[in-house]
């Protein structure tokens, strides 16, 4: 695992990266998603105001249709990289709520809807609960280098653990990554503690900051964003009024 010195050298590279990524992030986005996902707002002049800021309707939703990567080789992806929906979702492996939608909503969407060749799911590593957060974010992204993302993705969210008690430990990563079927563990450390992972979980996690997430599990489903861990039915409902609207 990362020493203490590799930990505190991520961290102020950590600081350095970040205001450069909420910069690069159309300002636009931030606006758009702060008026969704605060549901207490109900004054309609800060909305007029806050929708004259962000730019018209249809900026704001290209610039929300843009965050989709459609990288066909992306290993934390899962459907077609054409599908007519991409559902970004902003989970970290010790959340709760980021488990009970891996186990009870996410089969299920994949089913009807990525299966049919009509939705994509990109993950992004949101790590916000601490250590044994970025080193589950940073484990997943190196099995996904041996294209065992999603198998590792489906062990950390077996069961429920309490937050930084050592579920997530080296040990038990490594436990993770064999019953995932990670072929070279060797390789999968040096990845878990390269660079290439820390680049790739902090633009992950600077995407979502950037874009106002301070919560998981957070979704983008095309320009439309849900909060929580909704019913099965509120994102079937999303996922089929976005695959309408891209006709």
């Amino acid at each position: 695992m990362p020493s203490s010195a590799s930990s505190a050298s991520r961290t102020r590279r950590r600081g350095r990266t970040f205001a450069a990524a909420a910069l690069g992030l159309a300002a636009v986005v931030t606006a758009v998603l702060a008026l969704t996902l605060d549901d207490s707002s109900s004054d309609e002049t800060s909305r007029d105001s806050a929708t004259a800021e962000a730019g018209t309707p249809d900026a704001q939703s290209e610039a929300l249709l843009a965050l989709a990567r459609r990288d066909g080789d992306d290993p934390l992806a899962v459907g077609r990289a054409d599908a007519p929906v991409v559902m970004i979702e902003y989970s970290d492996f010790q959340c709760p709520y980021c488990g009970k939608f891996a186990r009870d909503t996410e089969p299920e969407l994949i089913r009807s809807y990525v299966d049919k060749g009509v939705l994509r799911i990109e993950w992004r590593n949101f790590p916000i609960f601490g250590d044994e957060s970025e080193q589950a974010a940073r484990a997943a992204w190196a099995a996904g280098q041996q294209d065992r993302f999603w198998e590792f993705h489906d062990q950390a969210y077996g069961e429920t653990h309490k937050k930084n008690t050592g579920a997530f430990s080296a040990d038990k990563l490594t436990s993770m990554a064999k019953a995932a079927g990670v072929k070279d563990l060797d390789k999968w450390r040096t990845d878990m503690d390269s660079d290439a992972a820390d680049t790739a979980v902090r633009r992950d996690q600077e995407e979502g900051y950037a874009l106002g997430v301070t919560s998981t599990p957070a979704f983008l489903i095309n320009d439309v964003p849900v909060l929580g861990a909704q019913s099965v039915d509120t994102f079937k409902k999303t996922v089929e009024a976005a695959a309408e609207g891209a006709r």
